[in-house]
């Protein structure tokens, strides 16, 4: 079947001159045996037969590892038993779940030591997670709070959206053992009412200035760059926190709504807020929409520039009154005394066209009347010398609203009524768990 050729000697001719004509003979070579075609075939059918016992081998290993994967699953959810959260919550991706054991030793099993704060409805402690080498703020929800899980699904369905250089970061959330955790980055500089209204407070106009406009950047990312308009209802001092380079975060979204744009979140209770930082609209109609929000801005603001509270306290013929921030800051306005308004513990060491537009775009967003508010864009426009001044009137205009009566008609509150309505309910707030109850 095959024929074998061999080459004993060979010789070739040129025209190339030489000296003497040299034939080469290559020494003999041997035939070759001929191959045997059985031997060859057994060499292929060993080498496949490797090649499928390693393949089968490779696919045997990582059915075993998924099998350990999926039987770890399983009994980590048979021991933790179902978890009392709704089902919007379980279609949540946030950037990591942490089991409640991870949480309890990264908190030292939530000492005391470790205590950042407390609000109405949980205890926020320090922690750190060794594995990524950083030191995070942990939110314990308190047991038992119906309220404080309703918040707890609020923010954490409503913060895994967001992503903004500030707005506080959200690092991860828990929800087994009947525990109800949120895990955020650690910022160690508190938060701005803790410097604000202390003495000496350290924090120079420079720092204030871009606090302000952190805030309002932030505030433009929730109404305007998300897909859905987030209205976070509790913005406040207390809740703006401060980076190592006090740079403003805002966080605590557990009032948050997403609404679509151009809507507004209608509600049942009077959960809108904190006293001094709510629109006098939401007050009556329980709607609470951009305005709202931009509201509650325009009094961080004047705090930012005063150093006051929202609710001021202020000496007058040797006496001391309470008012509200606003009020006081637009009396001053009226009377061309706007720069008396800023906080003296600056010592006058302040940009004053800086001054002045950070209180007047805290007095243009705290109008009671929320149509005549600016929006955000125009505020940030005008902090950032882009936009003229805005044009207010001398007096604190009455504060008007649109009724959600059945037969839409359109009301506007009269000072007295609106002041009557609001002293009635302030009557039935408790602070017990840091709510307002509506009789």
């Amino acid at each position: 079947m095959t024929e074998l050729q061999t080459i004993y000697s060979w010789n070739f001719s040129s025209t190339l001159q030489v000296s003497m004509n040299t034939t080469i003979h290559p020494p003999a070579i041997a035939p070759s045996l001929p191959v045997n075609p059985r031997r060859k075939s057994k060499t292929w059918l060993c080498l496949v037969l490797a090649i499928v016992s390693g393949i089968f081998a490779l696919l045997l290993v990582l059915g075993l590892v998924w099998l350990f994967c999926r039987r770890g699953k399983y009994n980590k959810m048979r021991d933790d038993g179902p978890m009392p959260v709704n089902v919007e919550m379980e279609k949540v991706t946030a950037p990591r779940q942490f089991s409640y054991k991870e949480l309890r030793l990264a908190t030292s099993n939530f000492a005391d030591e470790g205590l950042l704060g407390e609000g109405g409805f949980g205890k926020v402690y320090l922690g750190f997670l060794s594995d990524i080498n950083c030191s995070i703020a942990v939110k314990r929800i308190t047991p038992h709070s119906q309220q404080g899980v309703k918040e707890y699904e609020s923010e954490v369905t409503i913060i895994t959206r967001l992503r903004h250089r500030n707005l506080v970061q959200l690092i991860g959330w828990c929800h087994d053992n009947k525990e109800f955790l949120i895990v955020y980055e650690f910022l160690p500089n508190k938060s701005l009412d803790y410097h604000l209204h202390r003495e000496p407070c350290l924090l120079t106009w420079d720092t204030r200035y871009k606090i302000a406009m952190g805030l309002a950047s932030a505030l433009f990312s929730l109404q305007e760059e998300c897909d859905q308009c987030v209205l976070h209802r509790d913005i406040k001092s207390s809740n703006v926190l401060l980076d190592l380079s006090f740079n403003a975060k805002l966080g605590d979204f557990g009032l948050a709504r997403l609404v679509d744009h151009g809507q507004e979140s209608q509600t049942t209770t009077v959960m809108l807020g904190t006293d001094g930082y709510i629109a006098p609209e939401c007050l009556v109609t329980y709607k609470a929409t951009k305005e709202s929000d931009i509201y509650s801005f325009g009094i961080v603001a004047l705090e930012i520039a005063s150093g006051k509270k929202a609710f001021a306290v202020i000496e007058r013929n040797g006496k001391r009154f309470k008012t509200k921030l606003v009020e006081w800051v637009w009396e001053l306005y009226g009377k061309e005394s706007l720069l008396d308004a800023a906080d003296p513990q600056l010592h006058g060491n302040y940009d004053m066209e800086q001054m002045e537009r950070l209180l007047l775009v805290g007095l243009a967003c705290a109008n009671p009347t929320y149509y005549a508010r600016p929006s955000i864009t125009r505020a940030i426009d005008i902090l950032g010398f882009k936009a003229p001044l805005p044009m207010l009137p001398r007096e604190l205009p009455v504060p008007t609203y649109i009724a959600a009566l059945e037969d839409n008609t359109v009301t506007s509150s009269a000072s007295n009524s609106f002041h009557t309505t609001g002293s009635r309910r302030s009557k039935t707030q408790t602070s017990g768990n840091g709510s307002n109850t509506h009789s």
